[in-house]
């Protein structure tokens, strides 16, 4: 466990890693602000993610500063590893994003070959197709339907993906964390798919951020829930994913939380390709919140699923389930 001071950097470490992002978009980081500014200071955690946030994006905690505030080579490590799995968020590092880690890497004066979490990024990266060149209309005409689109098949796959989702929750590796949002991306782009759409990370992306499940949000609040446990993991569900978890901790929080967000993000893209991508943002952004709050109520439902299955995953099926078409 880390300390309270360490847990502060490392978290600042996080943000860093989201903003780190050239392309990151306005409603990414609104996404990313939600989630922090959910957070209480007065619920006895030991320091306050939103004035890190503010710190960070005003240039008053840089990353050579809390580079420094983590002396001990465990949380140097830990550390890495979840700015490394916040960077593969969505498909491989750009090129802002590989100079952060060799700039946190040379701070530290990291050794050795790749990490666990970057020898596992081409695999979880390879979940979706990589965003088509610019001015490319690839998703914006749904492909001639041959068959009829089977919504009974896509609502069963939506609620095996958040089972599965909140299975990898309850793994004690880093690896689970890092694959639940390339799952999520995966089941998106089979939703457009099903109804005639050839959808890349890009446009997946832009959909979520639209819809206010940011992509760097939801990875940062994922592996600050395994940095700094139940605390931390509880609160910062509560403004981003629809008050989730303020009544438990620790892992059980995070699967709630992970069940929810998925079974919502599934259903949406399932009207909004459904539609015809007919939706306008706020439109959007409130049937994602109503979303949310079915698969809130869904989890304790299925919480026997979501224990079994995490009792069959191991890190190895965890990569052949992103890659699998």
């Amino acid at each position: 466990m880390l300390a309270p001071n360490e847990q502060r950097a490392a978290f600042a470490i996080l943000l860093h890693a989201a903003l780190a992002d050239g392309a990151n978009s306005d409603s990414e980081r609104a996404a990313l602000r939600r989630m922090t500014e959910s957070f209480s200071p007065g619920d006895g955690a030991s320091f306050n993610p939103w004035s890190i946030y503010q710190e960070v994006l005003g240039g008053r905690y840089p990353l050579e500063a809390a580079a420094r505030d983590l002396s001990r080579p465990e949380a140097r490590i830990l550390a890495y590893e979840m700015a490394a799995g916040v960077c593969d968020t969505d498909g491989p590092p750009n090129a802002a994003e590989r100079e952060f880690l060799q700039r946190l890497h040379g701070l530290w004066q990291l050794s050795g070959g790749p990490t666990a979490t970057e020898a596992a990024a081409a695999p979880l990266a390879a979940a979706v197709p990589a965003a088509t060149p610019a001015g490319s209309t690839a998703a914006a005409v749904p492909a001639p339907r041959l068959t009829p689109v089977d919504a009974a098949a896509l609502e069963k796959s939506i609620l095996n993906y958040a089972i599965l989702n909140a299975a990898l929750e309850l793994l004690p590796q880093s690896l689970g964390t890092m694959a639940i949002v390339p799952l999520q991306m995966k089941m998106v782009y089979g939703v457009g798919k099903a109804h005639g759409y050839a959808l890349d990370r890009g446009h997946i992306r832009d959909f979520l951020a639209t819809a206010g499940a940011g992509l760097a949000a939801q990875a940062v609040e994922g592996y600050a829930r395994k940095l700094l446990g139940g605390v931390v993991g509880g609160l910062l569900g509560g403004g981003m994913l629809g008050g989730l978890g303020r009544a438990a901790v620790g892992t059980a929080t995070g699967a709630g939380i992970t069940f929810a967000a998925t079974y919502a993000i599934g259903h949406l893209a399932l009207r909004y390709y459904g539609g015809g991508r007919r939706m306008e943002t706020a439109v959007l952004k409130d049937t994602y919140q109503r979303l949310l709050e079915d698969g809130r109520r869904l989890f304790s439902t299925h919480q026997g699923d979501i224990q079994r299955r995490a009792a069959t995953l191991n890190p190895a099926e965890v990569i052949n389930l992103v890659r699998q078409t």
